[in-house]
């Protein structure tokens, strides 16, 4: 995305919120919602046009969990750590999504597909272990369950590919 669209796409967003300074976090959310996540340079565009100091857009984009200031995978996964899950094997699922998609927890992969991160609750004790992909909760999970998962959202991508590409 050039710079140029990216300005566009950010103050046609401060537009609607018309100078509400206190509806910030929507705008930093719709931002990111944007973009993908939320990078210096739409950071300094905001603080500009709302007069909202850039360290405190900072402070808010590094306090939320939701913010990110790098990008995300297209299909975000987030892994269970909480007791139940972690009884059942979330570490373990954790461990096996590391070495599969080659990156750690916090990263996301090469090609921008995966971006993988651990929460302490995703509020589903009884679906242990459970892992959300792309928005899906995906419980009672094992090796098995999880490739199979894998390999849909990595044929999604490619038929994506392949449709924009006629």
């Amino acid at each position: 995305m050039t710079e140029g669209v990216a300005e566009a796409q950010i103050r046609r967003i401060l537009d609607r919120y018309q100078g509400d300074r206190a509806a910030i976090v929507a705008v930093l959310q719709d931002v990111q919602e944007a973009l993908g996540y939320l990078p210096q340079e739409a950071l300094v565009e905001v603080a500009v046009q709302t007069g909202v100091p850039l360290s405190q857009l900072y402070s808010l984009a590094t306090f939320y969990r939701a913010f990110s200031l790098k990008p995300r995978g297209k299909c975000q996964i987030s892994v269970c750590q909480g007791t139940a899950c972690h009884v059942r094997g979330g570490r373990l699922l954790l461990e096996k999504l590391e070495r599969d998609l080659g990156i750690k927890a916090g990263e996301t992969t090469g090609d921008g597909l995966f971006g993988l991160e651990t929460v302490y609750c995703a509020g589903a004790c009884a679906l242990a272990p459970l892992m959300v992909i792309g928005g899906e909760y995906q419980g009672r999970m094992n090796p098995i369950k999880l490739d199979k998962i894998i390999a849909k959202y990595k044929k999604g991508a490619i038929d994506e590919l392949v449709v924009e590409f006629r």
